[in-house]
């Protein structure tokens, strides 16, 4: 056996005296106790830890089951087309598009005062329809 492996060589000497105990125990009560304190102890982490991972679980089965189904399938094909595109696409390039869209929100640019310049439908008087006799 390997004790590197198995890490033995790390163990505790109230483990080890733990595993090596005979049934039922030859050990005092506030040993036991001991024992029984450092096992719920234990128990309560991974309870925190399952529970943790049920909530993840509960937040990913409601982003994806919509009550309209389309939606749902739409969404999901919109996520793997984007995991397959970050995927094959390099960091550099997905870094310096976020770099670059961050940049079209804080410089003004001919498109977005562009639209600020064209007259309302109420400004523009009614041109005469080539169909009517």
């Amino acid at each position: 056996m390997d004790t590197r492996l198995s890490h033995a060589d790390a163990a505790y000497p109230d483990e080890l005296d733990e595993e090596f105990d005979t049934f039922p125990t030859s050990q005092p009560s506030d040993i036991v106790w001991m024992r029984y304190d450092r096992l719920r102890s234990i128990a309560g982490r991974v309870e925190t830890v399952i529970g943790d991972l049920a909530t993840q679980g509960e937040r990913f089965q409601s982003l994806i089951s919509w009550r309209d189904p389309r939606a749902s399938t739409l969404f999901v094909t919109f996520c793997l087309i984007l995991a397959l595109v970050l995927y094959v696409t390099p960091f550099q390039v997905i870094a310096l598009l976020t770099g670059l869209g961050s940049l079209c929100h804080t410089i003004p640019s001919y498109c977005s005062s562009h639209g600020a310049l064209r007259p309302t439908a109420s400004e523009v008087p009614p041109q005469a329809s080539i169909y009517t006799s």
